[in-house]
């Protein structure tokens, strides 16, 4: 059974490529009339000075992919920590995922990607082209949330240790 983190690492994975898919379907408006796959433009956020927003010549969907992997597995080992292995239920990890999902796209998705991408907190609401991409972010906060609670508590519970068929007890 791994430990409270390390569930949590493993499930914000999970999540985070089921929501990754998601953003590679569902497209954001540049400001030149355009389409850009909203991974695609994660991978555009400023990175080391780097005023295209690629590192080493990557593709921003690409760097988009690493970007949002590596804030699931952190986001997802933050969870770990904050609940403790208090959650025992899959209905419990249902909810306390969904609140937390939430809870992201408040801070990730309408706080910290706005400011990263230079445009002000809460852009996606205000701006009405963007405002079927705040819709797209909030869905895929939740089911992020969603998988993340039900994965950690399937992990926490020691998924990976179950009885063998006909093994007696």
């Amino acid at each position: 059974m791994p430990s409270n983190v390390s569930a949590g690492v493993i499930a914000g994975g999970v999540g985070g490529i089921i929501f990754g898919m998601g953003m590679q379907m569902m497209t954001a408006p540049t400001p030149d009339g355009g389409q850009v796959p909203m991974i695609a433009m994660v991978g555009q956020v400023p990175i080391m000075n780097d005023p295209t927003g690629s590192l080493a010549g990557m593709n921003p969907a690409t760097l988009g992919w690493i970007y949002h992997l590596i804030n699931s597995a952190v986001i997802g080992g933050i969870f770990g920590l904050l609940v403790k292995g208090g959650i025992q239920s899959y209905g419990a990890g249902l909810l306390w995922g969904a609140v937390y999902g939430f809870a992201w796209w408040i801070l990730g998705g309408l706080i910290l990607m706005p400011m990263l991408l230079r445009m002000p907190v809460a852009a996606p609401l205000m701006m009405a082209p963007m405002r079927p991409v705040a819709l797209g972010s909030l869905m895929g906060h939740l089911l992020f949330g969603l998988i993340l609670g039900t994965t950690f508590v399937w992990l926490s519970r020691g998924a990976t240790s179950r009885p063998k068929l006909g093994a007696s007890r």
